[in-house]
């Protein structure tokens, strides 16, 4: 946790957070919520995977920091019972509120908040690069191996535990069908050259798998 902690202390004071003992809790705070016992993707190995890809392409981003501090926020408060973008608006709520009583300057407080809130679609606007690296790192996973791919479609399917079968399996297939009809399911070209067919192949493979047709249907 000390490392993630020093990643937590250094994106906020790149933001401009003050440097005090409030900023640790802030961040002892939101790792609490990330090890939630509900959560079995949504965890805190989510979020270091979204910050190490940030962290990988810092060069991609207008305001690394930012994307950072959105990658903390952007499953803080997570409940598979919430309706629509219920959690991603709560989500950034509390970003508002955490930033702004750390000190972060209003128009780097409103910058995260918006990032938090694309997450709810993935719909990136042609040049919003932070954007666009923050809904790419979110998504990566459906880049992994297959083997990997399926323990996230695992997960995903614990944390709906309390959704009859037949009700999960339309209720996923539609947003993996809300995926696939994206332009692009990553935006940053060198991340999009390399994960965008690996991820359309496994999102193809688990639709087909929870509706019994082939693959390449549709």
């Amino acid at each position: 946790m000390a490392d993630l902690l020093d990643r937590w202390r250094a994106a906020a004071r790149g933001a401009g957070a003050s440097p005090d003992p409030d900023t640790t809790r802030a961040g002892e705070q939101l790792i609490v919520r990330w090890r939630e016992p509900h959560r079995h993707y949504h965890t805190l190995a989510h979020l270091t995977a979204v910050l190490d890809v940030v962290d990988q392409h810092t060069d991609l981003a207008a305001h690394a920091d930012l994307v950072r501090l959105a990658a903390w926020f952007h499953d803080a408060v997570y409940d598979p019972r919430a309706a629509g973008d219920a959690n991603e608006r709560d989500s950034a709520a509390l970003a508002e509120s955490m930033l702004t009583g750390l000190g972060v300057p209003a128009p780097m407080v409103a910058e995260v908040r918006r990032l938090v809130l694309l997450t709810a679609g993935h719909t990136v606007a042609p040049g919003d690069r932070d954007g666009a690296l923050l809904c790419d790192a979110d998504l990566a996973v459906l880049a992994a191996p297959p083997a990997r791919y399926e323990r996230y479609a695992a997960a995903i399917r614990r944390e709906y535990a309390h959704v009859p079968e037949p009700a999960f399996r339309a209720g996923r297939a539609a947003v993996l069908t809300g995926l696939l009809s994206l332009p692009a399911l990553f935006r940053s070209p060198p991340l999009a050259s390399r994960w965008e067919e690996p991820a359309r192949d496994n999102v193809r493979r688990e639709l087909a798998a929870l509706t019994g047709e082939p693959e390449n249907a549709g």
